[in-house]
C-alpha cells in the first residue's frame, strides 16, 4: 500500500463529511433569487479569487482520485509530518460545519449582503468575524500536510490572501448595511483569530 493510501481516504472522508452540510447552505441561499453584484470586489479579486479557489480544490480532488496526479508537486514530507495535518483537518471540518450552521441562509460568496441578510454573532462568529477565512487557512495547512503537495498548500493559501484583502471591502458593506452594530461586534471580535486580552 502506498504512504498516499490512508492520507486520500482520510481527505475523502473529510470532503463527504464536509460538502453535503455547505452544498446544503449554499442552495438554501439561493433560493430567493436574488442576483448579487460581485463586481463590488474590485477586478482584481472579482478575476483571481475564484480560480485560485477552484485550483486548490481540483488539485485536492485530484490528489483524493489519484494522489500519482499530484506527484509533480510533491514535498519531501516524513510520514510523521503529514499525521500533523490530519488533527489540524479535522478541526478545520468541525469549524466549517459550525460557520455553515451558524450562518445559514446568510450566506454569500461576494461582500454583498442580501436583503434578508442578519448580523450573525452566535457560533463561531461570536469570537471572530471571518471563521470560514479561519477555515480555509487552516484547511489549507491541513492539506498541504496531509497531501504533502507544495501546488495545493500554495494555493489554499493565496486563496486566504485573497480573502483576507477582500474582507477590507466586506466590512465596509457591513459598516453600510449595521452602522454601529457591525462597529462594535468588530471592536469585541478578532478578524480571523479570537481577539486577545479586554
Amino acid at each position: 500500500m502506498s504512504a498516499d493510501e490512508p492520507f486520500r481516504w482520510i481527505l475523502v472522508v473529510g470532503f463527504a463529511a464536509v460538502m453535503p452540510v455547505g452544498l446544503y447552505h449554499r442552495i438554501r441561499s439561493q433560493a430567493t433569487g436574488e442576483s448579487l453584484n460581485r463586481r463590488h470586489e474590485g477586478w482584481f479579486i472579482l478575476v483571481a479569487l475564484r480560480p485560485v479557489g477552484i485550483a486548490s480544490m481540483l488539485g485536492t480532488l485530484a490528489f483524493m482520485i489519484r494522489p500519482t496526479w499530484m506527484a509533480w508537486s510533491q514535498l519531501p514530507l516524513s510520514v510523521a509530518v503529514r499525521w500533523c495535518g490530519v488533527p489540524l483537518g479535522v478541526a478545520t471540518a468541525a469549524l466549517l460545519i459550525s460557520v455553515f450552521r451558524s450562518i445559514g441562509d446568510n450566506i454569500t460568496d461576494t461582500v454583498v449582503t442580501r436583503k434578508q441578510h442578519q448580523l450573525v454573532t452566535h457560533g463561531p462568529y461570536r469570537y471572530v468575524r471571518h471563521p470560514l477565512y479561519t477555515a480555509t487557512l487552516l484547511g489549507a495547512l491541513a492539506n498541504g500536510l496531509v497531501t504533502a503537495n507544495w501546488f495545493i498548500a500554495a494555493t489554499g493559501l493565496t486563496a486566504f490572501t485573497l480573502l483576507m484583502t477582500r474582507s477590507r471591502t466586506e466590512e465596509r458593506f457591513l459598516i453600510e448595511r449595521f452602522g454601529d452594530d457591525y462597529r462594535q461586534y468588530r471592536n469585541r471580535t478578532g478578524s480571523v483569530f479570537p481577539k486577545l486580552g479586554d
